[in-house]
């Protein structure tokens, strides 16, 4: 049936936001997660289509989005990338046992499809510090977007010199093929590699940063309540700064941060390189500042501690004047959200 909710109870939930007419990637989406028993959400803006439709798939359009009922739904700004938030709220809602987000220009490969698991082999990086992953998984120069630019030419280590062992990762950044996530001064500079290495997966543990992003990433429910999406940032560091907070809060439970080999292609929407640029000026100025920031805030281990923390991380991040305060807000919103919806979270085994 179009555009009607998944069923309860199944493998899990493919969340994208998008203002794109039906395309290519959003009908493989929509299908695989058909034939894989994945719930498929898409929430849409201000510019979306209004006839949006595609089979076995959930779109939730604005007007929709305002009389859902979540306290955060009533203050998210119009035309921005965290109105995916309420993608993962609804999710949540539907007892999704796993939440898998992507954006409406991926492609998903066979192995997107597998059955995802916390528990992993991996090969594991224990430094302390900046960690460039892609560094690992390609021998170009390439860096993720949000690494500090003064970072990009620190060594890294050979993947076969770390020790591989078995983990369990709540939060999994998967990479993508063909137009990987990089910054402008990366785009504007070099040439796209066109694949990573595949056949293994590396795992940062507590101390060790890497920025990850919002385009191919798998949570389990024990972290769903650190999905939440900024505001009053730019679109370009809504996900980056997200991804510094859920780390911080990760390393207070002992969560490893796990990356793995590609499982999606992208053919890029268009972009202006110029326009990402302005908009990642904050993220090239503030990167490591907010990290450091985030280190030496207090806070305490436990799931059911996560919305605290969470509200701790962007209180200083709003001292330090990288992020408005009326966020904070927001973050309260979310997390009374998170604790409605949280009734439906199936237990972690």
């Amino acid at each position: 049936m179009a555009n009607q909710a998944p069923r309860v109870g199944l493998a899990g939930a493919v969340v994208v936001t998008s203002i794109a007419e039906p395309n290519a990637a959003l009908r493989a989406l929509a299908q695989g997660c058909a034939e894989a028993g994945y719930g498929f959400y898409v929430i849409g803006d201000v510019p979306s289509p209004p006839d949006f439709r595609i089979d076995h798939c959930r779109f939730v359009p604005l007007a929709e989005q305002e009389q859902s009922g979540w306290k955060l739904a009533e203050l998210l700004p119009k035309r921005h990338y965290a109105r995916k938030n309420l993608g993962y709220l609804i999710a949540m809602a539907a007892a999704s046992p796993v939440i898998v987000e992507t954006d409406d220009d991926n492609l998903p490969k066979p192995a997107f499809w597998r059955q995802r698991r916390r528990e992993a082999r991996a090969r594991v990086v224990e430094s302390q510090g900046w960690v460039n992953v892609y560094a690992l998984f390609s021998s170009a120069m390439i860096w993720p977007r949000g690494l500090p630019l003064d970072e990009i030419r620190k060594p890294q280590p050979e993947p076969g010199s770390l020790t591989e062992a078995g983990i369990r990762c709540p939060i999994q950044q998967g990479l993508v093929d063909g137009d990987p996530d990089v910054d402008a001064v990366y785009r504007l500079l070099f040439p796209l590699p066109g694949e990573f290495r595949a056949g293994f997966s590396v795992a940062l543990k507590p101390g060790a940063w890497c920025p990850f992003n919002s385009q191919n990433t798998t949570w389990f429910p024990e972290a769903y309540p650190l999905m939440y999406l900024p505001s009053f940032c730019t679109f370009r560091m809504t996900d980056i700064w997200r991804s510094f907070v859920a780390q911080r809060i990760a390393w207070e439970n002992g969560w490893p941060l796990l990356f793995h080999e590609a499982d999606l292609f992208q053919e890029r929407n268009v972009h202006n390189l110029m326009r990402d640029f302005q908009d990642e000026v904050p993220g090239y100025l503030n990167n490591r500042r907010i990290c450091e920031e985030l280190q030496r805030v207090s806070l305490r281990p436990g799931t059911d501690r996560l919305g605290e923390n969470l509200l701790i991380c962007y209180e200083a991040l709003v001292r330090t004047g990288v992020i408005e305060k009326p966020e904070l807000g927001l973050v309260q919103a979310w997390t009374e959200d998170v604790e409605r919806a949280a009734a439906s979270f199936p237990a972690a085994p």
